[in-house]
């Protein structure tokens, strides 16, 4: 299984309803692309200095599932979103097998 993490730190003057609806934005994905095994979004609750605001975990059976979601169109409108709210979007692939 390939393991997707991105985590997004938004702009400080970005509102709490624009967090919010980029959250289900991309927990909509599920139901929008049938490469998707697992994904779980959440927002931050430690609020540590190290933080960052959102978090996404995906799961695709591999690499190919990764690379259509990644080409996907649902996924490319919700990746340019998150790109306007945020100062810095991390992420790492792995394989956990």
């Amino acid at each position: 299984m390939l393991i997707h993490i991105v985590c997004w730190k938004y702009k400080a003057e970005i509102p709490d309803s624009a967090r919010d609806d980029h959250r289900e934005r991309l927990r909509s994905l599920k139901g929008l692309i049938a490469d998707i095994a697992s994904l779980e979004v959440g927002a931050d609750i430690l609020h540590l200095e190290r933080s960052f605001d959102t978090g996404l975990v995906a799961v695709f059976a591999g690499r190919e599932g990764l690379d259509r979601y990644t080409d996907h169109a649902e996924h490319q409108k919700v990746a340019a979103i998150g790109r306007e709210l945020s100062e810095q979007v991390v992420s790492v692939d792995f394989m956990n097998e």
